[in-house]
């Protein structure tokens, strides 16, 4: 069952994660610049099936998740207006440039689909303008029910905290807000959850059970989406409070 709603809950920032491209494994940083789109160059890049304009992610591609993708600037230097060429790591531990003319190429050789790359400062996320943040203690009991190792990596949130209150306490939170330094985001809705948190950031294997444990406990969900009133930075290590009502 869902967590109560917490009145008030404090602790810090564990880590924190940007994903230059949709869909492809991102990076750890010590700090986020963050402003109305959300983390800053946070899924500002995408690969679009040729031919269409749909973005393929790992949903049609899991091959995808075994790509990574970083920038060459410290996220509290990045500037989320004007965000560099990420640069891709492929699984055999090639480097490719954003900006190599071959590198669709070499996509569509590894992933099997044909792809052009798009750049979109606005932001690529599921829900518009928006961040994810997940806790630690949610993460850590869906590891224990299922008796797996609770990889963060599955769920892709840019904000990881870790809270006094008590797992899935933040499915009560919508409306909410939290600050984090002195960022103060307002809380959306819960994150409803879709397939790619089964598929192992390893081997791409699935394993359902992930997902419908949370569809059986948690209707879908995991992590609470938050939008970003005011700009700011937000590091590891910083204060968080769950402001009260």
């Amino acid at each position: 069952m869902a967590g109560t709603s917490t009145a008030t809950a404090t602790g810090h920032v564990l880590s924190l994660h940007r994903h230059p491209v949709k869909s492809l494994a991102g990076e750890q940083v010590d700090a986020l610049r963050v402003d109305r789109r959300g983390a800053g160059g946070d899924r500002t890049h995408a690969l679009i099936w040729a031919g269409t304009n749909k973005r393929l992610t790992a949903r049609q591609a899991p091959r995808m998740l075994a790509w990574r993708a970083r920038y060459d600037v410290p996220g509290a230097d990045l500037d989320p207006a004007d965000p560099p060429l990420p640069v891709l790591t492929a699984p055999d531990g090639a480097v490719h440039a954003w900006d190599d003319p071959g590198l669709p190429a070499v996509l569509e050789a590894d992933l099997g689909w044909p792809v052009v790359l798009r750049r979109d400062l606005s932001g690529e996320q599921d829900l518009d303008d928006s961040l994810l943040v997940t806790v630690r203690s949610s993460l850590e009991a869906l590891g224990a029910a299922l008796d797996i190792p609770p990889d963060l990596r599955r769920f892709r949130p840019n904000i990881h905290v870790e809270l006094d209150g008590e797992a899935f306490a933040e499915e009560g939170w919508e409306g909410r807000r939290l600050r984090i330094g002195d960022v103060v985001l307002k809380l959306l809705h819960p994150c409803e959850r879709c397939v790619i948190p089964t598929r192992d950031p390893d081997t791409q294997e699935r394993d359902s059970r992930v997902l419908m444990w949370l569809i059986r406990e948690h209707r879908e969900l995991f992590g609470i989406n938050a939008e970003v009133p005011e700009p700011g930075v937000i590091r590891v290590g910083d204060a968080v409070e769950l402001l009260p009502r």
